[in-house]
Order: C-alpha cells, then sequence, then structure tokens
C-alpha cells in the first residue's frame, strides 16, 4: 500500500524589502543580517534581501552575503523589469542585480492595464515586451526566475485576456514561478480562489498546448504554442517533471482577509507564499508568515518547515520584533503572549482538564506557552493553576486559597491589574501563606524635583530610609526624574547588603490614569518592568499619588528580584547536594 506524500508549499520571506517598508520601521546592514540567518534556521527556503542598486544598504548585504553565505535558504534579489523604449542588456539596474550574485532574481511586472498606461506611459505591447526581455536576460545570464505579477487580482478583474497575457510572457521567457500579487489588498478569498483556480488551469494548458486558452490562441494567428516542462527550483519541488507552472500567492491585509487570502490561493493550487515575520509591510502590511505557517502546516496538512522548527516560530516572531524595535502584538494568534492565555474561571479549569476545551493546537507546537491569568473574573481555578507556575502548590478546600482569590478581587476592585503584574501576584500569595521574606523594610523617602519657571529642568533627588537586618540605612540620588531618582535611591541603600541588586534594572514605566473624571485626585496605576539579565518581571502600584504608586511597584519589583535570586541559589545547591 502506498502513501501520497504531503503536498509541499514553498515559503519565501520578504520581511527584509516588502517588511522595511512599514511606517516606522528601520533596520541596518547588521540588523538585515541578522534577520536572514535567523530566518534561514527557521526553514524559509528563499528570503528576499532587497533591491540592490536602489540603495548602498542592499548592495552591501548582498555583499556580505557571498562572502559568508546562508546555510540552506535561497537569498533573492528584487527589481522591476526594464523601463520601455530601452533593452535589458543595456539597463543599468540590472547589472547591480546581477552584481549581488544571487542564484534567484524576482522580476515584478505591471498586469494592470492601467498601470501599465498612466504609471509607465507605454503601450500594453511595449509591457509585454519588458516582461518577456527582463526574464530573457537573467536566464540567458544563469539567473533563475520568479515573476510577480503585480496588481494581479486588479488587473485580472479589469482587463482578464491582458493579465493573462502579462503571465504568458514572463512563462515562455523563462520564469519557474507566477506569483500573483494582490498589491492593493482589495481582494476578498471567494475572488482569489476562483481567479487561482482559472490560472492554474490555464497556464497547464499552456505548457501542454492543450485546452481553451490555447485553442484560441491558435486562431488568434498566435501560432503552435510549444509544449514545454518548466524547471523547478533547485533542491526544493519534490516532482521537477510536473508540467503545471508553479504558481505562488503574494497578498496585502489591506482588507484584513491577506491571510484567510492566501490560504485560499493554496487550496485553489497555489504552491508558493509569500509573506513577512509579523505581518510587517506597507500600509497595513503583508500575510504574516507567523499565522500562515502554522496554518498550512497544523490545520491544513502542508508541509512547509521541520517539526523542529516549527516550535522555533514563536520565539523568531519576538526575535525579529526586538531587532526591528517594534513592540510584539501580544495578541497576535499562535505566537502573541495572550495567543493561549486563559482568563475567566470556567475556561480555566476546563483547559486544566482537557486543553481541547478552549485551544485550537497546543501552544508548544509553535513554541508558545499556556498562560493562566489572573484577574477580578478569576476563579479558584486560576489561583490553583497560577500558583503552580510560581512552584506552590494549593489545595482549592484551604482557606488560604479563597483568602488570596478574595484579596485578589478586593485589589483589583480598588485599580490594581495583576494579569499584567504576575510578580506582584507571587507575592501576594506568599504573604497570604505566610512566606512572604522580609528582605528589607522602607521606613519612608522623600523626593525634591527643581521646577524653575520658564526653564525646563529634569533633576530630581531622592532620599530613603530603610532598615535591613534591624539596621537603619538613609541615602540619597539623582535622577532625571522623580521615579528614576527613587530606583536609584533604593538600590544605593540596598546594594552592600544584596550585591545582585546591582544587575537589577528598570525596564518598563507605564502609568495609567483610572479615573479622570476627579481630576489631580485621580487614582493612578504604575506598572514597573524590571530585569537581571536573563529574566524580566513587572510589578504593579495603586494610589492617588503617583510618587507613592511608582514606589510600590518600584519596591515590589526589588523584593521579587530578590525572591528569584534566593530561589536559584536554593535550586542550586540542590543539584549541588
Amino acid at each position: 500500500m502506498t502513501t501520497n506524500p504531503t503536498p509541499q508549499i514553498w515559503l519565501y520571506d520578504t520581511t527584509l524589502r516588502d517588511g522595511t517598508q512599514r511606517e516606522g520601521l528601520s533596520v541596518s546592514i547588521e540588523d538585515k543580517l541578522r534577520i536572514a540567518r535567523r530566518l534561514d534556521q527557521l526553514g524559509i527556503p528563499f528570503i528576499e534581501g532587497g533591491w540592490p542598486g536602489a540603495n548602498p544598504k542592499d548592495v552591501q548585504f548582498f555583499w556580505q552575503l557571498q562572502e559568508d553565505p546562508l546555510k540552506l535558504a535561497e537569498i533573492v534579489t528584487f527589481c522591476s523589469t526594464r523601463r520601455p523604449n530601452t533593452t535589458a542588456a543595456d539597463e543599468p539596474m540590472l547589472q547591480a542585480i546581477l552584481a549581488a550574485g544571487t542564484r534567484w532574481v524576482t522580476i515584478f511586472g505591471k498586469s494592470w492595464d492601467l498601470h501599465v498606461t498612466t504609471g509607465l506611459k507605454t503601450t500594453l505591447e511595449e509591457n509585454l515586451a519588458m516582461i518577456r526581455d527582463t526574464v530573457e536576460f537573467f536566464c540567458s545570464q544563469g539567473r533563475r526566475v520568479i515573476y510577480d505579477a503585480e496588481h494581479w487580482f486588479d488587473g485580472y478583474k479589469h482587463n482578464q485576456d491582458y493579465a493573462l497575457q502579462t503571465l504568458e510572457a514572463a512563462l515562455k521567457a523563462g520564469a519557474e514561478w507566477l506569483v500573483l500579487c494582490d498589491t492593493n489588498g482589495g481582494t476578498l478569498p471567494h475572488e482569489v480562489s476562483q481567479i487561482v483556480q482559472h490560472v492554474v488551469r490555464v497556464t497547464g494548458d499552456w505548457v501542454s498546448g492543450t485546452g481553451e486558452w490555447a485553442e484560441e490562441q491558435r486562431s488568434r494567428g498566435a501560432g503552435e504554442i510549444k509544449e514545454k516542462i518548466l524547471p523547478s527550483p533547485q533542491s526544493l519541488v519534490p516532482n521537477p517533471q510536473s508540467p503545471i507552472p508553479q504558481i505562488g500567492i503574494h497578498t496585502h491585509n489591506d482588507s484584513d482577509t491577506a491571510i484567510a487570502n492566501a490560504l485560499a490561493a493554496v487550496m485553489a493550487g497555489a504552491r508558493m507564499v509569500q509573506g513577512t515575520i509579523n505581518g510587517y509591510g506597507e500600509r497595513c502590511g503583508n500575510a504574516n508568515l507567523c499565522s500562515l505557517i502554522p496554518n498550512l502546516q497544523l490545520k491544513l496538512g502542508y508541509s512547509c518547515i521541520g517539526e523542529h522548527q516549527l516550535n522555533q516560530l514563536t520565539e523568531v516572531s519576538r526575535f525579529v520584533s526586538e531587532v526591528v524595535n517594534l513592540a510584539p502584538d501580544e495578541h497576535a494568534p499562535f505566537v502573541g503572549r495572550s495567543a493561549f492565555a486563559h482568563k475567566g474561571g470556567i475556561h480555566v479549569s476546563a483547559v486544566e482538564r482537557n486543553p481541547l476545551t478552549y485551544e485550537h493546537i497546543k501552544p508548544e507546537q509553535v513554541g508558545n506557552r499556556r498562560r493562566i491569568v489572573i484577574s477580578e473574573q478569576s476563579g479558584l481555578s486560576n489561583v490553583l493553576a497560577k500558583a503552580r507556575t510560581f512552584g506552590i502548590e494549593l489545595d482549592k478546600e484551604t482557606p488560604e486559597a479563597r483568602q488570596i482569590l478574595q484579596r485578589l478581587k478586593d485589589l483589583e476592585s480598588e485599580g490594581y491589574q495583576f494579569e499584567a503584574a504576575e510578580a506582584s501576584f507571587a507575592l501576594l500569595m506568599h504573604e497570604a501563606l505566610g512566606g512572604r521574606q522580609e528582605f528589607f523594610e522602607i521606613k519612608g523617602f522623600q523626593v525634591h524635583c527643581d521646577l524653575v519657571e520658564g526653564k525646563e529642568t529634569n533633576n530630581a533627588l531622592a532620599t530613603v530610609k530603610v532598615a535591613v537586618s534591624g539596621k537603619n540605612i538613609l541615602e540619597a540620588a539623582e535622577g532625571n526624574g522623580p521615579v528614576a531618582a527613587l530606583d536609584a535611591a533604593l538600590r544605593k541603600a540596598l546594594v552592600n547588603f544584596y550585591p545582585q541588586i546591582a544587575t537589577f534594572e528598570l525596564t518598563d514605566y507605564k502609568v495609567r490614569i483610572l479615573d479622570g473624571h476627579t481630576g489631580t485626585a485621580a487614582k493612578t496605576r504604575v506598572l514597573a518592568e524590571s530585569g537581571n539579565g536573563y529574566q524580566r518581571w513587572t510589578t504593579v502600584g495603586v494610589s492617588t499619588n503617583i510618587l507613592a504608586a511608582s514606589y510600590q511597584a518600584v519596591v515590589e519589583g526589588l523584593e521579587y528580584g530578590l525572591l528569584l535570586h534566593c530561589q536559584a541559589e536554593v535550586a542550586v545547591k540542590g543539584i549541588g547536594d
């Protein structure tokens, strides 16, 4: 008995070119190289690096990859067809593409007659010649060509016959992939499905010289259509003798359907999917590979990357967001921090018994993890599950468990938010169980700010008095604001007793006014994120006094960091014993 092989989808990442067109996103050469190598490890077959010649950064990027190539992926250059009324051989911008030294080249050309006559200001016949000439030129230079049909779906809907002629021109000139681009992002999934099915059928007729399209071309005097077996991407396509042209899809998210459109195209016969990590791209972005890959592989049964690579997906998503200096989308499907977060008590109780009740896949399959969120909506199931993540085993019948739950609800009604401040919740649990270690005691603090009318100053001075092991310490420190000064003074007072505090840092600070209608008497919530170089934790403070709220969050941040350090020492000692 034979089994059918798993159908392959070839991923094409354009984060380094299309993704960088996102407003507010900018990367250096070093950034691009780091991302390219991480995508190579993820198993992406095609990585589009940019347009050499369009800017010096991309030229240097390709030069560096010539010296130190990627291990598995094909790095791809990108450019347009030649200009009207010239020849590809004499086109300077195409020489820069050759100099980049890549085996694969992606060429984009116009599919929409509106763009030909209005944008290029040339004739429809000349546009076809531009496509043919450019593809033939690169093929003659030993390059393999992916043809991106720009504005394909709009062009098809406005002038189907001409749009198909542009694909035919690229195909007969030697392009190995024909990629249909929804450049404006306005097409819907049912349209994509119907159009891709038609393209797959028609292009199959072209290479076999049969079907309605072939007959129509003969009747128009186009002559005999020569049968052609398309070459397939080297070491990438399992059946290089397939007579069906390789069709790809490239979608934008302007209608919020980029992922749905790409999936519809694959189910209609497309075998290459172009997209970006985290959906970065111009305007509303591109199809998000972090959602497309698991949908294709886990839901539809296609093969995209290895299983051991799929479970790196969350890490790659966060790595790229860190490199491009954009905050990760916490609610992103599959890879977001909240993608498998459970807040409602009924949900938590059910998922503890069987994750299938409220999770569509195992989080670990994409390198993510389940999170139990603590809030005023929590039940005992949330508290018990969350306690286990901190190594605390509770029984729901014990008074301590109900005490923690009640304390949680009381504090959240006052404005605290523990779902975003899990370190503060851990301290709350330790306190309720009588095990909250007192590392230090705050005796008082003062903060002074220099405010001179007509002159902006940022100087602040904080004085703190703390007690450690019965000994009082008074210290002062300056900062560029009251919170920075308070944080510095606390560290200065404590570091001689707890040297590990020198590794702690305040990494983020957020303030929210909870009841703005009360004016200056409004209650303020402060979230302070701290870190020690390899872990991060968040604490919360609430008060009508913003400095008091900040003080509470900063102090708990130091206390939780010391707790982590003690737990790590105990763990190391246990291993040693």
